[in-house]
């Protein structure tokens, strides 16, 4: 009888997300190194691919906000305190998708790397905040977590809400650095000679021809994550949809799906549709409007007076029950540069910082744009997210 290994790890909500947090000595040899024999690992840890959907036999609990994981090492870079790695596991096939980040989890890696003895005790103080420098290995890329110390413990408890989650905690802010996504691949499908890594084709605006839907503009842009920004009434929604007015909707899902495809080719991601629905994680598609007034899945109302535009996205094949952090750094640094899709319908012109609508309430993300040669860029987005231990120790594999 083969018996289970038994692993030391911390089961961790951070932002809307939830996952299993791993330090990377922790883990068995020969799942140390990426490979056949850790994704193996994670899926079981999980509880993938299971046919039911719902996990029941792992950590997972059948969504894309839970099917998560994340192992953490001591820094391999320079003026860095940790390197984070972050797998979005399958649910139905045997697949960990590492082509991106999770922004949302990004929040609880500062705290996890404190209370694990990751980083340097000189560098975190007994009261006041503490500042982690994570080097975020999916994309390359530096983020600097602010973690509220009190009495020498990570602070979790507070007065922060952050609207998808039910209980309020301490605010995490998080810096991402120079966001644009170092994609493998980034812009390789790109026509135009002065692309950049932040607009694959160089162009704030591009027209998508999509078989059986149509020709539809679109603000394709690395930033936090790939993600696909199109006009909610180009495919006739409104830009209030709840999580089951699209999820209930297969036809919706279909299309919104053949959109991501036809996307990630456009924007050099994949040289195929078909490698396109192999990777589901990135890009992201989403969909925007100007604001109007809606019912947030809460019961609570959100008034159009109080945000500045409208945004719905989809994770893994399924409208998000909230915003993605990832897919918000996007959203942030679309609208700060003028002409993207995001930028008009948050009512154009430059701005520093927006706070947009979705289906569980708002949220407010900021970023700074500079342009240069004609060229624009994002030095850096700012959002806040809370982060709690849930449950930590072993778990079996």
């Amino acid at each position: 009888m083969t018996q289970q290994t038994k692993i030391p790890a911390t089961y961790m909500r951070g932002g809307t997300s939830k996952g299993v947090f791993f330090r990377l000595q922790d883990l068995p040899l020969d799942a140390q190194t990426p490979g056949a024999a850790r994704d193996a690992l994670l899926l079981r840890v999980i509880g993938s691919p299971d046919p039911y959907g719902k996990q029941i036999d792992g950590m997972g609990s059948g969504t894309s906000s839970t099917s998560k994981a994340v192992i953490v090492a001591p820094a391999t870079r320079p003026d860095h305190d940790v390197d984070y790695l972050f797998g979005q596991v399958a649910i139905d096939r045997p697949f960990v998708d590492w082509s991106g980040n999770c922004g949302n989890l990004s929040a609880a890696v500062g705290a996890f790397a404190i209370q694990s003895g990751l980083v340097d005790a000189a560098r975190v103080p007994h009261d006041g905040v503490a500042v982690v420098r994570i080097w975020q290995a999916n994309i390359g890329k530096t983020i600097i977590a602010h973690i509220p110390m009190t009495a020498g413990q990570v602070q979790e408890l507070g007065d922060f809400e952050l609207d998808g989650v039910t209980f309020p905690a301490a605010e995490v802010v998080l810096e991402f650095l120079d966001p644009a996504a170092d994609e493998e691949g980034s812009g390789a499908n790109s026509t135009n000679s002065t692309n950049s890594a932040m607009f694959p084709t160089g162009r704030v605006i591009d027209d998508i021809e999509v078989p059986g839907i149509g020709t539809l503009r679109a603000t394709m842009i690395n930033a936090g994550i790939p993600t696909i920004f199109i006009e909610a009434q180009a495919v006739g929604c409104t830009g209030t949809e709840l999580q089951d007015a699209i999820n209930g909707d297969a036809r919706a899902l279909a299309m919104f799906e053949t959109i991501r495809a036809h996307g990630a080719v456009r924007m050099g991601l994949v040289q195929t549709l078909e490698q396109a629905a192999q990777r589901q994680h990135t890009p992201k598609v989403a969909f925007v409007a100007p604001p109007v007034s809606y019912t947030a899945s809460s019961g609570r109302p959100v008034d159009a007076g109080d945000i500045d535009l409208l945004v719905r996205a989809l994770s893994m094949g399924k409208l998000h029950h909230a915003m993605m952090g990832t897919a918000a750094v996007a959203i942030g640094a679309a609208a700060a540069i003028p002409g993207t899709l995001v930028n008009l319908a948050a009512g154009g012109g430059e701005r520093a910082a927006v706070r947009f609508g979705h289906p569980s309430g708002t949220l407010r993300v900021g970023a700074a744009a500079v342009q240069k040669n004609g060229e624009w860029s994002v030095v850096k987005a700012v959002m806040s997210r809370s982060a709690r231990i849930l449950m930590e120790g072993w778990v079996r594999a």
